[in-house]
C-alpha cells in the first residue's frame, strides 16, 4: 500500500503471521475485513502465503517452511524454523507496526510474540490454543505477553480472562467461508463426467505434507474396500498447492477413480457434490459441518507423538463439531482406529442410509450456531477487535465485545 502524502497521517501498519495453509485464509480474510472497516487506509506487512498475498502481502519467506505438525515430525525442522523465528523478530522489529497479529500455529508464532514483550508493539493472537484440552498453564503465560486474544470456539474467553488476558470470541471461519459460498455440485459432477446416480466420497487427506504421507495410502485402501459394496464409486479429492503434488500422486495408486481438486472454490463445489466424506481432523471438519456433508473425521500422528499426546489431552473428542456439542456427531477414527477396515464401516451408513445422513446434518447444523453462523462474520468481528486495539494503544485489557 502506497504511504501517505505529506502532512497526511500514515495508516495503520498491521504485521501479520500465519504458518500453515489454515492461518493463511484466516489472514486473508482478516486483511479484507480491516480494509473494509478502514476503507483501505491500512498497511499490511509478514508472513503468508497464497490467500494474503492475494489481499497484497509480501511475504517474508514461504509459508510452507512451517507447515509441520507433531512433537517429534518437527524435530528434523528445528533449526530451519528457529532460524524464522529470529528473522520474523528482526522484522517486527524494523517495521515498527502498530500491532502484530500471529495466526495459529503457536509452536511458531507464540515464540515470536513472547521474543517481542516489551518492544512496543502491541501483540495480539488469532486463535486460542487449547487449553481446555492440555497445557492449562499456556493460558496465565500468554496472559503474560499478549494484549489481546481472538477466540474461535464458544467455551474459550473463561480459560483466559481469568488469568486477565483480553479475550474476544469472534466465530469459527468456516461458518463464514462456507456459509456465504454458493457451489453447484452438479455442475461439478457433469464437467467430471460423474453419472448423477453414482456415489462420491469426498476425500481431504490434509494439508501439511506429514498429513498426506500417513493418511493418503490408508484413505486409498479405505476406498477399495467401499467400491466393494458401492459400484461405481467415484472420489473428489480436495488439496492445496503446497501438498498438491504428493496428492497427485498418492491417487495414482488408488483403485478408485479420484479427481484431485485445488482452489478454495473447488473444494466447496466437491461438498456440493459429495454424498459424505473421509477428512483428516482439523478445520475442514467444521468446514464439512457447516456445508451439510456428513463426515468421518480420522488421524494418525507419530507412534510416539500419540504416546506422549495421550498422557497430556484432557478431552474425548478432537473435532470441533462434536466438542462443542459434547457428543460424537462425526465419527472419529483416530490412531490405532485408523485402519481401511474401520473407515470403511464407519462410512458405509452415511454412504447408503439417508436418516444417517440427516441425523448429522441436524447435529452439525446445531454446532455451526453455537460457532457463530447467523452473526457477523468471523472475519469482521476479528477485524473490529483489532482496531479496538492500535485505537486503544493496547492499554484495555477489558473483553471487547466485537
Amino acid at each position: 500500500m502506497t504511504g501517505a502524502t505529506a502532512g497526511e497521517e500514515r495508516p495503520p501498519l498491521v504485521f501479520l503471521v500465519a504458518g500453515e495453509p489454515s492461518g493463511d485464509q484466516l489472514g486473508a480474510r482478516l486483511m479484507a475485513a480491516l480494509k473494509a472497516e478502514t476503507g483501505g487506509r491500512i498497511r499490511f506487512a509478514g508472513v503468508g502465503g497464497e490467500a494474503m498475498a492475494g489481499q497484497g502481502l509480501a511475504s517474508l519467506f514461504p509459508i510452507d517452511e512451517l507447515a509441520v505438525m507433531g512433537l517429534v515430525e518437527v524435530l528434523p525442522h528445528a533449526r530451519r524454523i528457529y532460524r524464522r523465528i529470529g528473522d520474523t523478530v528482526a522484522a517486527v522489529q524494523a517495521a515498527r507496526p502498530d500491532v502484530l497479529v500471529t495466526i495459529d500455529s503457536p509452536a511458531f508464532t507464540l515464540r515470536v510474540s513472547r521474543r517481542l514483550k516489551g518492544s512496543g508493539v502491541r501483540l495480539v493472537h488469532y486463535v486460542a490454543p487449547s487449553v481446555w484440552a492440555w497445557k492449562p498453564w499456556r493460558a496465565r503465560r500468554m496472559a503474560g505477553y499478549l494484549d489481546h486474544l481472538l477466540a474461535l470456539l464458544p467455551f474459550e474467553p473463561p480459560y483466559f480472562e481469568t488469568h486477565g488476558l483480553a479475550t474476544t470470541f469472534v466465530g469459527h471461519p468456516a461458518v463464514e467461508a462456507v456459509g456465504t459460498a454458493r457451489p453447484d455440485g452438479a455442475a461439478l459432477r457433469a464437467d467430471r463426467a460423474i453419472p448423477p446416480e453414482a456415489p462420491v466420497l469426498c476425500v481431504l487427506p490434509g494439508s501439511r505434507r506429514g498429513e498426506v504421507g500417513r493418511l493418503a495410502p490408508v484413505f486409498g485402501r479405505t476406498l477399495g474396500l467401499l467400491a466393494e459394496g458401492f459400484p461405481g464409486l467415484r472420489a473428489l479429492v480436495p488439496t492445496v498447492g503446497t501438498v498438491a503434488d504428493m496428492v497427485e500422486e498418492a491417487v495414482g495408486d488408488w483403485s478408485v477413480p479420484a479427481e484431485v481438486l485445488t482452489g478454495t472454490e473447488a473444494k466447496f463445489q466437491a461438498f456440493a457434490a459429495a454424498d459424505a466424506a473421509l477428512a483428516a481432523s482439523g478445520t475442514v471438519a467444521v468446514e464439512l459441518a457447516v456445508a451439510g456433508l456428513p463426515a468421518v473425521i480420522a488421524y494418525r500422528v507419530n507412534p510416539l507423538t500419540a504416546f506422549l499426546a495421550a498422557r497430556m489431552i484432557r478431552v474425548e473428542h478432537v473435532s470441533v463439531v462434536n466438542l462443542v456439542l459434547a457428543r460424537e456427531v462425526q465419527p472419529e477414527r483416530l490412531q490405532g482406529r485408523c485402519t481401511p477396515s474401520e473407515l470403511a464401516a464407519a462410512l458405509q451408513p452415511l454412504l447408503r442410509d439417508p436418516a444417517a445422513r440427516r441425523t448429522q446434518r441436524e447435529g452439525c447444523a446445531a454446532a455451526a450456531g453455537l460457532l457463530g453462523l447467523g452473526g457477523p462474520a468471523p472475519s469482521l468481528r476479528a477485524a473490529r477487535a483489532i482496531l479496538s486495539v492500535i485505537g486503544s494503544g493496547g492499554a484495555d485489557r477489558k473483553t471487547y465485545n466485537a
